[in-house]
């Protein structure tokens, strides 16, 4: 586990700083994006998953095998999740933000902060950072 965080903190150090989106940011596809991933995880297709990533992170894990390794090893609630829902959608220095709640199959909640980056005109993942939800966001 403390392999894989460090792999997620790699991710985030390593992506590069986007600049902020222009004019209103395309929630509905940001967040089309991000649960075409999560279904596809769910599935077990990895290939598909690993499209939804960005360059950058495609880069780094370099083929859907590893991808899946690193998912499959460290964040259960994202790869089988019992529920999923969107948070709020922000800018920060980094890019655009889509927080999303998942419930794990334990019924644990967590917060996963999408970084989302657009590539040729569609949007990609390209860092996700997860921790555990406070009570409220439940």
């Amino acid at each position: 586990m403390r392999r894989t965080a460090l792999a997620l903190a790699a991710l985030l150090a390593l992506s590069p700083l986007a600049a902020p989106a222009q004019g209103a940011p395309d929630a509905a596809g940001i967040e089309t994006v991000i649960r075409s991933q999560v279904e596809a995880m769910r599935a077990d297709d990895w290939s598909r998953a690993f499209t939804f990533a960005s360059p950058t992170i495609q880069g780094i894990f370099r083929d859907p095998e590893t991808f899946s390794r690193m998912v499959t090893s460290g964040y259960p609630m994202v790869w089988k999740p019992r529920s999923v829902r969107a948070g709020a959608l922000s800018e920060t220095p980094r890019g655009l933000s889509q927080a999303m709640i998942f419930e794990d199959a334990e019924g644990r909640f967590f917060i996963a902060d999408y970084l989302m980056i657009e590539v040729g005109g569609e949007w990609r993942i390209n860092g996700v950072s997860i921790r555990p939800a406070p009570a409220e966001s439940a």
